[in-house]
C-alpha cells in the first residue's frame, strides 16, 4: 500500500511561552506568536487553519470555531533554548544533546590558529568588534539572529569565491569547536565590505553580521548547517530512504535536514514553497514530503507582525489546494520548531510550544494533547510509513486510529 507523509513547518509560529522559560530565557515569559499576530493584525484570513482546527488551540475570539476536520495538540521543545536546527533535528527524530555554550570571542583564537594552519590568511579588522576576516573575503563571527553562543556563522560573498570554498572554511571551524553549530552561508550581489559593514554587537555581547541587513538573504542565497552530535542514520528521512521510500526535502528543510538520497528543493519565498509542495504531491508516490516556510521567522526577526501574518494566509491559501490533492492513504501534519514573537520586545526566537495539526481523510479528529517532544512528528511518521523507530519521540498514531 503507497503511503505519503507531508509535514509543513511554519519556522517560528508557537502557540506559548514554555514554563521552563522563567529559567533559561526570561524574557520570553509571555510571548505567544500566534496569538499576538492575530491580536496585531485582526483582519488576518485563515480559513483553511480555521478549519483543520487551529482555534482549538489559540481559542482566539478573532477566529471562529468552526467544526475541526483535523486532529490537534500541543508540542513541548526538548531542546534547549529555540533554536531552528535543533528544533528541525529534533522534529526529525534525534534527541537534543546538551549543547557547549561560548561566545564566538571565548574560541576566536585557536580557530583564527587552525585557519592559518590550513593556508588562509586571518586577520582581525576591528578590536572594538571582534571577528575574523578570511582571506579578506569571509567572515567568522557569532549568529546575532539566535540563542547566546550556540552558533557561529561563517558568512560569505558569492560573487567573489564559491560556496564550495566557504564549506570548507566552515568545516575548518567545526573541526575547532564545540558549539552545536557552524553555519556556513552566502549570498550574491553581496561584496565583502557590504558583510563587514553589516557587523553589529548584539546587547549581550556577541558580535557578528546582521544578515538580513547585509542582505545576503536577497540573491543566490546557499547555506549547509553543521551540526555536533546529529546522527541522519536515526531520522526520519534517513530511515525513509533506506527502506526504498522517496523523501523530499522542501525550502529551509533542505538546509537544515541532512538526507544524502533525498530530492533537494532549496526556497525562502513561501509561495515558491508552497507551489513546490503540490509538485511534490503530484510525483512522490509513496515516502515523506517535509517542508519549511523560512519566511515566518525572518518576518519574526524583522518584529514585523503584519509581514508574518501576510506569509500565514499565503500558506493558507495553499493548503487549500494541499487538502484537496490528498489522496486517502496521505497523512499531513503541520506544526513549528518554536516561537518568534514580534510584540515581546526583542527580535530572537522565543521559546514556545508549537501547535500541531494533524489530518487524513479517513481519521476522525481527536484531541492529541501535549507532547513532550517536537520528536512525536518523525514518530508518528515512521509509525505510519511502517519503518524503524526514529531515535527520539513516541507515536500518536494509535490515537488517531481511535486505539
Amino acid at each position: 500500500m503507497e503511503r505519503r507523509v507531508i509535514i509543513i513547518i511554519l519556522d517560528s509560529l508557537g502557540v506559548g511561552y514554555m514554563e521552563d522559560a522563567k529559567y533559561y530565557h526570561p524574557q520570553d515569559v509571555g510571548a505567544n506568536t500566534f496569538k499576538h499576530i492575530i491580536d496585531k493584525v485582526p483582519s488576518i484570513k485563515i480559513p483553511t487553519f480555521q478549519r483543520l482546527g487551529i482555534n482549538k488551540i489559540l481559542h482566539h475570539p478573532n477566529l471562529n470555531n468552526v467544526h475541526n476536520i483535523a486532529s490537534f495538540g500541543v508540542l513541548r521543545l526538548m531542546h534547549h533554548g529555540a533554536d531552528s536546527f535543533e528544533g528541525h533535528n529534533e522534529i526529525m527524530g534525534t534527541k537534543p544533546k546538551k549543547a557547549y555554550l561560548a561566545p564566538f570571542i571565548k574560541n576566536m583564537d585557536q580557530v583564527k590558529v587552525a585557519l592559518e594552519q590550513a593556508g588562509y590568511t586571518v586577520t582581525i579588522p576591528n578590536p572594538d568588534l571582534p571577528y575574523l576576516l578570511v582571506n579578506n573575503i569571509v567572515i567568522v563571527a557569532d549568529n546575532i539572529e539566535t540563542d547566546y553562543g550556540q552558533i557561529y556563522n561563517v558568512s560569505a560573498p558569492l560573487d567573489y569565491i564559491s560556496f564550495e570554498e566557504v564549506l570548507k572554511v566552515g568545516k575548518c571551524v567545526r573541526d575547532n569547536v564545540k558549539v552545536n553549530r557552524v553555519i556556513a552561508l552566502g549570498g550574491e550581489n553581496v561584496t565583502a565590505e557590504q558583510l563587514q559593514n553589516s557587523v553589529e554587537r548584539r546587547k549581550d555581547g556577541l558580535v557578528g553580521v546582521n544578515s538580513p541587513k547585509s542582505k545576503v538573504y536577497n540573491q543566490g542565497y546557499q547555506v549547509r548547517h553543521l551540526g555536533f552530535g546529529i546522527s541522519p542514520e536515526y531520522q526520519l528521512p534517513t530511515l525513509a530512504t533506506t527502506s526504498g521510500l522517496e523523501v523530499s526535502l522542501v525550502g529551509k528543510m533542505q538546509d537544515v535536514i541532512y538526507c544524502k538520497k533525498a530530492n533537494k528543493f532549496p526556497g525562502v519565498d513561501t509561495e515558491q514553497v508552497m507551489k513546490d509542495i503540490l509538485h511534490e504531491m503530484n510525483s512522490l508516490n509513496h515516502g515523506v514530503i517535509a517542508a519549511t516556510v523560512q519566511e515566518t521567522d525572518l518576518a519574526g526577526h524583522a518584529q514585523n507582525p503584519e509581514r508574518y501574518a501576510d506569509r500565514i494566509e499565503v500558506v493558507d491559501r495553499y493548503l487549500s489546494d494541499i487538502l484537496q490533492n490528498m489522496r486517502e492513504e496521505d497523512l499531513l501534519m503541520l506544526s513549528a520548531d518554536h516561537g518568534n514573537d514580534p510584540t515581546i520586545g526583542h527580535s530572537q526566537h522565543t521559546r514556545e510550544k508549537t501547535y500541531l495539526l494533524v489530518y487524513n481523510k479517513r481519521f476522525s479528529p481527536v484531541r492529541i494533547g501535549e507532547r513532550t517532544t517536537l520528536s512525536d512528528i518523525a514518530a508518528t511518521a515512521a509509525n505510519y510509513l511502517g519503518l524503524n523507530k526514529t531515535e527520539n519521540g513516541t507515536s500518536f498514531l494509535p490515537l488517531l486510529q481511535g486505539m
